[in-house]
């Protein structure tokens, strides 16, 4: 029951300043223009900065020997992700299907995992540092595939360009740049002051894409469209509930190590990335319904993270 509390406390956390940022924007305390700034600045500046500082201060190639194999096991993981995806969209109506698609493929594969494994394994875990590596290309994969996954019915008109400095994006470059800086010995002569640096800029990550969360919402809301119920629980049902099984199946049969396992089962198990929205609006299609499957997934995932670790905890007792 300690193994569900922490996990609990964790997801609530999240949660918590989603509210936060939500109440922010309902107060009049920032203006809804700042939210776009407050993007960029989370995404390219203390997203990077959090990666940088746990690799070079974390990162001991020789405590995991097989780190090079986690880009590996994220392939894996995408292409069973794809696999269920693919099949799932046909549940919902052709007019959701794109918002659906898009939102249950993509996984928040950092900020809640984070959360929960600083929770559990505290804030210097090399856990964190194999997710970094782990989920290295995944915002690759974001940016250059979101707009497949949208028909004629949304964004028909649309012209998508990739956009290089999005796949080759800032994560991707630190990500790295510290493992060349660790495998080459270099770290050492690192000034303190500058890792520190980007240690104190990452520390602001989690809490800004949580308010700009919470703000887009409100301004979401405040067009007071339609809800859609039976969509969104739906979508939580398969993405909270069914997505987890499966991976905790398949890596009960397949039994990796445990760092592996861990990341895998919590890429399986967290909420759709935070972006979706945009990019639902940038394609033309539902915005309202893309960040209600997000909100449902969310709320609903301060039970079913829990409960799903204590079923990993099950198979891959805690070492």
């Amino acid at each position: 029951m300690e193994l569900f509390n922490v996990v609990f406390q964790s997801v609530l956390a999240i949660i918590g300043i989603g509210v936060l940022g939500f109440y922010i924007l309902r107060r009049g305390i920032i203006p809804e223009n700042v939210i776009a700034v407050l993007s960029r600045l989370a995404i390219d500046i203390a997203l990077p900065s959090v990666v940088f500082a746990s690799i070079i201060m974390n990162f001991d190639p020789q405590k995991v020997p097989d780190w090079w194999q986690l880009p590996l096991w994220w392939f894996l993981f995408a292409a069973v992700a794809l696999a269920i995806t693919l099949p799932a969209r046909f549940l919902v109506r052709d007019t959701f299907r794109s918002e659906f698609t898009v939102s249950l493929f993509f996984q928040n594969g950092l900020f809640f995992p984070i959360i929960i494994i600083e929770g559990l394994y505290g804030p210097g875990s090399l856990y964190l540092v194999q997710l970094f590596i782990f989920i290295i290309f995944h915002p690759v994969l974001f940016f250059s595939t979101y707009y497949l996954f949208f028909g004629r019915q949304a964004g028909e008109n649309q012209q998508p360009v990739l956009n290089l400095q999005r796949i080759f994006n800032p994560v991707l470059i630190v990500t790295l740049l510290a493992m060349a800086i660790v495998l080459s010995g270099a770290e050492q002569y690192l000034p303190f002051f500058i890792v520190n640096m980007f240690d104190m800029l990452g520390a602001m990550t989690l809490p800004l894409i949580m308010i700009i969360l919470g703000g887009s919402l409100y301004i979401d809301f405040q067009k007071k469209g339609k809800i859609f119920f039976k969509e969104v629980l739906k979508f939580v049902a398969i993405k909270n509930i069914f997505f987890p099984l499966v991976f905790l199946g398949l890596l009960s049969l397949v039994q990796p190590s445990y760092h592996i396992a861990l990341i895998i089962f919590l890429q399986s198990a967290v909420p759709p990335i935070t972006g979706i929205p945009i990019r639902v609006a940038e394609m033309g299609g539902n915005v309202s319904l893309a960040n209600q499957y997000i909100l449902g997934s969310f709320l609903f995932s301060i039970i079913t993270i829990p409960a799903m670790f204590l079923l990993f905890n099950r198979i891959f007792p805690m070492p």
